[in-house]
This record gives structure tokens, sequence and C-alpha cells, in this order.
């Protein structure tokens, strides 16, 4: 019966996928009119990144239409595999599991072995990685098939990053879900790592809330922005400062990171430069075959150009994306203010990795040089990158409790 429900299911997206693919070849053919043309704005800013830059070769809707229907046919196949297996996998997490790369830190003392399960331009994993790389910690990458996800097999769990957690002289592995929840974890551990991190993990339960904007129940963390610090200690912040951190951390998730995909997917030659350059930095051509990252790029790109549209509307963004993306930048500088290095003061604080890492997945797009641009970002921005390149983060958390030097 399920599998009968998701094929109806999924007929019913061939045919809508297939209407949107017509309709975009027969606006590539009209001669003065494209249906990716967007209206420029002077709102805030006079920007010329507004300028319709899409080509209209007639090239265009049918690589857009393969690239639907390929996707679409996958999509049928999978679907049906998920219906009949999915019921069999169980959170048994891999012991001699290759990973695509290391990173070693020698002055890593932590006694941790981290791996990471992460897509390399995921926001949510560029988020993570701002703080394993600010604080020096050494860990390994496996790159996850955002396609076939086989990396992730064993896990119940199938969104990235997955973070999995080994302490020193110890077998037992724990999975940590959650890119907030993980930082919110490790960042505890490093206050206190006599605090076993299954522990720690408990105090973040999942549950279910309901959803402002998608307007239905989802499952979410509890505390996923608190620090959970030992009874009568602290790391030397107020609590105002500690307020401030949940806040703006609180802020990237639910606002600045829906700015990306409108932006980065903004037209189909945006996308493709996207998936082209998310190739290149996350260095596919030593994890995929050519045809799959062929695969995966044009079909990611045809999706995620109509998957921006969606979030466009969704979030209520400006007409001219690149705006809401220019805004909510200045917001963050203003935040910051003008006396500050960091939000977190002289050093960073789990906001400013959050909102530097959510930026960095988008370096090699257009989007982003254009807010580098167009926005008073750019100084804290290079500030970050060079403190977290630099791993400027190491042996900075010092415990600091009442009564002890």
């Amino acid at each position: 019966m399920a599998a009968t429900i998701r094929c109806w299911r999924l007929s019913k997206t061939i045919k809508c996928l297939v209407g949107q693919t017509r309709l975009l070849k027969e606006s590539t053919n009209r001669n003065n009119k494209t249906l990716f043309r967007l209206g420029s704005s002077s709102r805030f800013y006079s920007s010329a990144s507004s300028d319709p830059r899409v080509s209209r070769s007639k090239w265009t809707g049918r690589i857009i239409g393969i690239g639907v229907l390929t996707a679409t046919a996958f999509g049928v196949g999978y679907g049906l595999r998920n219906t009949t297996v999915q019921a069999e996998e169980d959170d048994v997490i891999p012991d001699n599991v290759k990973p695509s790369r290391e990173v070693r830190i020698p002055t890593d003392n932590s006694g941790m072995k981290l791996v990471l399960y992460q897509y390399q331009t995921c926001p949510f994993c560029c988020k993570l990685r701002a703080l394993l790389d600010y604080y020096g910690l050494s860990y390994d990458v496996v790159e996850v098939n955002s396609v076939f996800r086989s990396e992730i097999k064993w896990s119940k769990y199938k969104k990235v990053p997955i973070l999995v957690f080994k302490a020193d002289n110890k077998q037992e592995q724990i999975q940590l879900n959650d890119s907030s929840v993980v930082m919110s974890i490790l960042y505890t551990y490093l206050l206190d790592p006599s605090k076993p991190v299954s522990l720690i993990k408990s105090f973040y339960p999942e549950e279910e809330v309901f959803d402002e904007v998608k307007k239905k129940n989802v499952k979410d963390f509890s505390n996923k922005y608190s620090i959970m610090y030992q009874e009568d200690a602290s790391d030397g912040r107020t609590g105002e400062q500690q307020l401030e951190e949940r806040k703006w951390r609180a802020w990237t998730d639910k606002t600045l990171v829906h700015m990306l995909s409108p932006n980065v997917y903004r037209t189909p030659t945006e996308a493709l430069q996207a998936f082209r350059y998310f190739s290149d930095v996350g260095e596919w051509e030593n994890v995929f075959s050519y045809p799959m990252r062929m695969f995966v790029i044009y079909t990611g790109a045809t999706a995620m150009y109509f998957l921006g549209k969606l979030l466009k509307k969704r979030y209520n963004l400006h007409q001219d994306v690149r705006i809401s993306l220019y805004n909510e930048c200045d917001v963050w500088v203003k935040a910051v203010g003008k006396n500050r290095k960091f939000m977190g003061g002289t050093k960073p604080n789990l906001a400013d990795l959050s909102v530097y890492g959510v930026l960095s997945s988008i370096e090699g797009c257009d989007a982003f040089k254009e807010t580098l641009e167009r926005t008073k970002i750019k100084t804290w921005y290079y500030r970050m990158k060079t403190a977290v390149s630099q791993h400027e983060g190491h042996g900075t958390i010092k415990l600091v409790t009442p009564g002890k030097s």
C-alpha cells in the first residue's frame, strides 16, 4: 500500500515537473521575454547584480528538461527502494570507514576521535567545520554522495552533518546529529571533558515543535543553542553575553541560511556555476566517478533551481533576492557593532562561527562576491577566516570556577 501511494505521488510530481520544463523551454524561445527576469529594485541598494544575465540559448530548456526527467526517474527507483529496505536499517556505526580526507592538527590533545559525514558545501556542515577548525580539533571527513547517500545508509538520521565521536581509550562510538546541537555538545565537552558525551547528549532531547513557516509539526532538539555549564561554573561570560550568543545562533539557522539557496540558484546559469564550484571544492573527482559527478551536477542544479523559487516564496524574500541577502548581512554587521572585532569580543563565539560557516559555504559563487561588494561584512568575514584557518581558538577555552584560580 505504501509503495502504491508513493508511486501515485511520484507520478503527480513527474507531471508537475514536465509542465515546468515545457514552460521553461517555451520561455527561452521568446524574443524579449524570459521566465527568469527579476525586476531590479533600489529599495536599499542599486545593484548591478539584479540585471538579467541569463542565456536565452535554445539549449537551456532542453538541458534543464533532461535534468528534471533524469532526476525524476531516479527518484522513482530510489523511492521504491526505500519503501522496502528502510525498515531494515539500524544505527550501527561502521568501525573502519575509509575517510575521504583527514584533517590533522599537531597541537590537538583533546583525545577525541571525530568522523564527520558531510557535503563539503552544505552550510550546516561548513558551520560545524568552522568550530572544529577554529578550536584546532583533528577529524576525518567522509564525503557523502548527495544523491544516493550510501555513506550514511547505516543511519536512520538522513541529514548531514553527522559527527561520530569516540573518546580516547574508549570503544564506544556516539552519533551526534544536527549541526547546532553538535556545536553545543562539543563546546560543553571542551569546557569539562570529565562529563561523558553520552550524558551531555541527553541534555538535548529530540521533540516535536510547530513550525510557523511550514505550518506543521517538525522534529527538533530542545536546548540546542544552550551550553550546559556545570553547577557554580562558567567560561567567564556574563548571562547577557550567553543570551546574545543563543539569539544570533538561532537567527543564523532560522533566517540567514534561508537567504542562500534562492541567491545561489537564482538562475539556471548560477545554479550550474554553484554545482561546478561545489564539485571543485569538494574534490568530487576523487569521490565520485565521472558519470556520477555529471549526474549530480546537472540534476542537482536543476532541482535546486526550482527549490530556490519555492524557498523564495516560502520565506517571503524580496523580489530581487540579492536585496534580502544584503539586508541580513548588514543586520549582522550592525549587531556586532563598531567597537568589537567579533560578537564574542576579542575572539569569536559560537554565533560568529555559525554565521561565518554558513556564508563560507557559498564563497565561490557570484552571490557571495556581490555581497562582499554591496555590504559592510567583508572586514568581519576575512577576520573570521584568518581566525578559523589558523586555529586561533586552540587552548582558549578555560573553565572558570568560583573560588578557584
